[in-house]
C-alpha cells in the first residue's frame, strides 16, 4: 500500500494544495517533486516513470502525487474539495459520506464538438462523406495538428501552482484478460475521487503492471488556465478541447472538469479508444448495459443493450421485474467489452466499477434499487439540495415525493444556487437535466454474484433500442446476425441531454449502434468488425433484437379538453414482460412472427396478464407498421448511409437495406 508521508503537524495546511504539507520532496533533477517518498516514485515502471515526467515538465505543476486509492487519501482531498467550496457534505440522516459538486454553468455536459479523434489519415477516423455533407459520426484532426495544439496553446503551464495527481487504474477487475490498464494524470481532486468510484484504482494496479510490464493507456487531463465563473470550479471552456490517439493509446483533454470529459478511463478510454484496440484485437466494445435475466425455473441468461444515453439503460440495468418468479440482476449499465472465448461463447465484462448516472427521473418509483445505492459514498453533481432544520440533502426533478410541498421549513437551492421553496414558483429546472450520480457498483443491492467474474458473463442476447413516439414496434428480433448488425447500423433516437450540444426535437436523429459520440474510427470499418464476427470458426452468435418502450399517441385528457401525448407502454418493471419474450426467443421458443421488419411475437404470445389498462386495441397499436412510416424510414436510413458511409459501407449492409425496402413495398 502507497503511504503518505504525514508529518507530526499539519498546522500549515493551505487551500492551494491538500498536499503541501509533506515532509520530503526528492532532489533528484530526473525525477517531479513528490509529495511522497521515493518508495512512490518507484512503484512506477519505467514506461510510467517516462511518461509522468514528460507531462509534468509540459504542465508545470508544482509536484505530484502518486495516487494509492487508500480511504486515508480520498477522505483528505472530499475534505480538500469541501473547504474550496468545490463539494459540500450531505448532513441529511438519509446520507451517509455524500456529496455535492455543482460545475461552472458553462461546464455542463460532453463537449462532442470539441471532441477528436486524431489519426495520420482522416479517413481512418471518418468515412468519407457525400460532397457537401457534414461528417456527423466523429470528430477528426490530424496528429500533428493536435499536437501543435496541445504542446503550444493548452497543457504549458496549464497545472501552475496545482498538484498533478498520477493515477494508476484499471479498466475492468486487476489481472482479467478482458482488462486494460490506464495511467490518468490530473490537477483535479474531484476527478480523482470519481476515478477512485469509476474504476479499479491505487497500488493493486501498480503492483500488476510491475508484475506483467504491463502497457498502459496514457491519459491527461487538465483543469487549464481558469476562464470560468466560479473559483471553486476552475475550467477553460472557450478553450475546451478532448483529443484521442488511437495509434498511440493517448488521450488528453484539457479545460472540462465534467465527468464525461474528464474521467478518461469512460467514455474516452472505454468507448474512443478501446473500440480501436477491440478492432485490432477482435473483439467488442460497446455502449452497452449488462443484466442477468432469471426465471422462475431459476435458469438464467445474460443480455446486453445498447440505447443512447438518457433512453432507459440504468433504469432497464437494475429493473424491478413486474411478472413474478422473474428476477433482474445488474452487470453494468453503460458499457460492455465483450469476446468470444475458446468454446465460442460470447462473454461480457463491465469495465467500470461505479455507476455514472443520469439523476432527473430516478425515483422509488422508476429505480429503487438505484436510489437506494446512491445513498452513500456517493458524488452528486448539479442536483438541487435541500435545506431542512440546517441539515443538507439532495433534489431533482422526479423525487416529488421525497420533498413535501406543503412543508414551509424546507428550502431547495437549484444546480445554478438559486434557492427558492418547494410551493414557490420557480423557471426550473431545479436539477440540470444532465446532472449525475457517481457511486460504486458494490452497493447495488442487485449487483450480480458474477460482475466482477475475470472471464466475464456469456451474452445471450443484443438489444438496440431508442426513444420513438412513432413507427418502431415494442419489440422485434432480426433474421439473422447480419440483418442484426443492420438495424444497429439503421438505429434513430430523439436527441438527449447528455452532450452540451443535444437539445429537444421533433425528430429522430441517427444514433447507429448507439455509438455516433463514441466511435474510435470509421463507422464503415466498424460496420465490417461486426459483420467479422459471424466468420469466425465455432462461434455461438446472440440473438438480436430491437425494443421501444417509448411509443405514444395523442388522447383527450379525462378531466380536461386539451390532446395530450401518452406513453402506449407502461414501461419500467413492465419491460420484463418483453425480456420474458426475448427469453423465449434465446430458447428458439415458437413465439414470433414474421414481419416485414424483423420477427414480431405472436398474437398472445407477449405476457400481459394483470396491465387490465392494456387494451387489445393499444397492444395492437403497439406492433403497427404503417406502411407510409416505414416507407419514409428506409428513405432516411438511406440518405444517412449515403452522406455518411458512402463507399466505405459493406455491401451486406445495402443488401439488407434493399431487402427491407422490398418487404415494405409488398406489405
Amino acid at each position: 500500500m502507497l503511504r503518505l508521508c504525514w508529518p507530526r503537524q499539519i498546522s500549515r495546511f493551505s487551500l492551494a494544495n491538500p498536499f503541501v504539507w509533506s515532509s520530503r520532496t526528492l532532489s533528484s533533477s530526473n525525477v517531479p517533486p513528490l509529495t511522497q517518498t521515493s518508495a512512490q516514485w518507484n512503484n512506477l515502471t519505467e514506461a510510467a516513470q517516462e511518461y509522468v515526467r514528460n507531462k509534468f515538465t509540459l504542465c508545470g505543476p508544482k509536484e505530484l502525487h502518486i495516487c494509492d486509492g487508500s480511504a486515508r487519501e480520498n477522505e483528505m482531498l472530499l475534505d480538500y474539495l469541501v473547504k474550496r467550496r468545490t463539494i459540500e457534505k450531505l448532513t441529511h440522516s438519509n446520507f451517509e459520506n455524500c456529496y455535492l459538486a455543482r460545475t461552472d454553468p458553462h461546464d455542463i455536459a460532453r463537449v462532442e464538438g470539441k471532441t477528436f479523434v486524431c489519426t495520420k489519415n482522416k479517413s481512418d477516423t471518418v468515412s468519407p462523406v457525400k460532397f457537401g455533407a457534414s461528417a456527423s459520426l466523429g470528430n477528426w484532426m490530424s496528429e500533428e495538428s493536435m499536437d501543435f495544439l496541445l504542446e503550444h496553446k493548452r497543457f504549458p503551464s496549464s497545472m501552475d501552482g496545482r498538484t498533478m495527481y498520477a493515477i494508476p487504474f484499471s479498466m475492468g477487475p486487476v489481472g482479467s484478460p478482458l482488462s486494460k490498464i490506464g495511467i490518468q494524470l490530473t490537477d483535479s481532486p474531484y476527478v480523482v475521487c470519481s476515478m477512485r468510484i469509476m474504476t479499479r484504482m491505487g497500488q493493486a494496479v501498480l503492483d500488476h503492471m510491475k508484475k506483467s510490464n504491463s502497457d498502459f493507456v496514457k491519459c491527461l487531463h487538465s483543469l487549464g488556465r481558469s476562464q470560468g465563473m466560479l473559483d471553486s470550479w476552475p475550467c477553460d471552456p472557450d478553450n475546451t478541447v478532448i483529443a484521442h490517439f488511437p495509434n498511440r493509446n493517448e488521450i488528453c483533454s484539457y479545460g472540462s472538469g465534467y465527468g464525461g470529459n474528464s474521467l478518461l478511463g469512460k467514455k474516452c478510454l472505454a468507448l474512443r479508444i478501446a473500440s480501436t484496440l477491440a478492432r485490432k484485437e477482435g473483439w467488442l466494445a460497446e455502449h452497452m448495459l449488462i443484466l442477468g435475466l432469471t426465471n422462475p425455473q431459476g435458469r438464467k441468461k445474460y443480455i446486453a443493450a445498447a440505447f443512447p444515453s438518457a433512453c432507459g439503460k440504468t433504469n432497464l440495468a437494475m429493473m424491478r421485474p413486474s411478472i413474478p418468479g422473474w428476477k433482474v440482476e445488474c452487470v453494468g449499465d453503460d458499457i460492455a467489452w465483450m469476446r468470444f472465448d475458446s468454446n465460442g461463447v460470447l462473454r461480457a465484462i463491465n469495465p467500470e466499477s461505479g455507476f455514472f448516472g443520469v439523476a432527473p427521473g430516478t425515483s422509488m418509483k422508476t429505480n429503487p434499487y438505484c436510489l437506494n445505492a446512491v445513498r452513500k459514498n456517493t458524488i452528486f453533481t448539479n442536483v438541487a439540495s435541500t435545506n431542512v432544520d440546517g441539515l443538507t440533502g439532495i433534489f431533482w426533478e422526479g423525487l416529488e415525493d421525497e420533498v413535501n410541498p406543503e412543508d414551509e421549513n424546507i428550502r431547495i437551492a437549484a444546480w445554478n444556487g438559486i434557492r427558492y421553496s418547494p410551493n414557490s414558483d420557480f423557471p426550473g429546472p431545479a436539477a440540470h437535466k444532465n446532472s449525475r450520480f457517481c457511486t460504486p457498483a458494490s452497493q447495488l443491492e442487485i449487483i450480480d454474484p458474477a460482475w466482477e467474474d475475470p472471464e466475464g458473463v456469456p451474452i445471450d442476447a443484443i438489444l438496440f433500442g431508442g426513444r420513438r413516439p412513432s413507427t418502431i414496434p415494442l419489440v422485434y428480433e432480426s433474421f439473422d446476425w447480419t440483418h442484426g448488425v443492420f438495424v444497429g447500423a439503421s438505429m434513430r433516437s430523439m436527441a438527449t441531454a447528455a452532450s452540451i450540444e443535444g437539445s429537444a426535437t421533433t425528430r429522430p436523429v441517427h444514433d447507429p449502434f448507439a455509438m455516433k459520440p463514441f466511435f474510435g474510427y470509421s463507422f464503415g470499418k466498424y460496420l465490417h468488425h461486426w459483420l467479422s464476427m459471424r466468420d469466425k470458426p465455432g462461434v455461438k452468435l446472440p440473438k438480436i433484437f430491437h425494443v421501444n418502450w417509448f411509443r405514444t399517441e395523442r388522447r383527450r385528457h379525462p378531466h380536461a379538453e386539451e390532446m395530450k401525448e401518452v406513453f402506449l407502454w407502461p414501461g419500467f418493471g413492465e419491460n420484463s414482460r418483453v425480456l420474458e419474450w426475448v427469453f423465449k426467443r434465446t430458447d428458439n421458443e415458437d413465439v414470433a412472427r414474421s414481419s416485414a421488419i424483423g420477427l414480431m411475437p405472436k398474437h398472445g404470445s407477449l405476457n400481459v396478464k394483470g396491465l387490465d389498462e392494456l387494451t387489445a386495441d393499444t397492444i395492437e397499436k403497439l406492433f403497427m407498421l404503417p406502411k407510409s412510416e416505414w416507407q419514409l424510414e428506409t428513405e432516411k436510413i438511406r440518405e444517412f448511409f449515403l452522406n455518411q458511409v458512402g463507399d466505405d459501407m459493406p455491401q451486406e449492409i445495402w443488401d439488407q437495406l434493399d431487402a427491407l425496402e422490398q418487404r415494405i413495398e409488398a406489405m
